[in-house]
C-alpha cells in the first residue's frame, strides 16, 4: 500500500531533507497546493491547515517505509514530540483534488512561532 503526502518546506525538491534522495524511491506526482497559513520555525517551516490562503508544495506517492522514516524525521514517531502531527488533508495537485498526509504544526507551537505572509517556503531562501 502507497500513500501520498504533500511537501511543503525542507522535504521539497533542492532542500535540506529533498525526499527525492530518501530510499526507497518516492515517486513525485506533481506541484501541488492547499488551504492553509505557514509559519516559520527558524531553519523549517510549518503549516496550519485552512483558511483562505493557498500553501505551495510538492505531492508524492511514497511507500510506508518512507513514510516511516518522515514520521520519524517530523518526530510523530516513535516517541512524538508534540510539534507536529501528520493528518490527511484535501490537496489540489493539476485539476485533481486528492487527499495526502501532510505534516500539520501543533497550534500551541504556531502559538510560538511567525506567521509567514507568503505561502511558498521557498520565497524565503534556502
Amino acid at each position: 500500500m502507497h500513500h501520498l503526502v504533500f511537501v511543503y518546506g525542507t522535504l521539497r525538491i533542492g532542500q535540506r531533507n529533498d525526499i527525492n534522495l530518501k530510499t526507497p524511491q518516492p515517486l513525485f506526482m506533481g506541484m501541488a497546493r492547499v488551504k492553509g497559513q505557514l509559519y516559520s520555525r527558524g531553519w523549517y517551516p510549518g503549516i496550519r491547515l485552512g483558511g483562505e490562503q493557498w500553501v505551495q508544495g510538492e505531492m508524492y506517492d511514497i511507500s510506508p517505509a518512507l513514510l516511516a522514516q518522515l514520521d520519524v524525521l517530523e518526530e510523530v514517531a516513535p516517541v512524538p514530540s508534540g510539534e507536529y502531527q501528520r493528518v490527511p488533508a484535501e490537496v489540489l495537485c493539476g485539476e485533481h483534488k486528492l487527499v495526502c498526509e501532510i505534516y500539520e504544526l501543533s497550534a500551541d507551537f504556531a502559538a510560538q512561532s511567525q506567521l509567514l505572509d507568503q505561502g511558498d517556503w521557498l520565497a524565503y531562501g534556502p
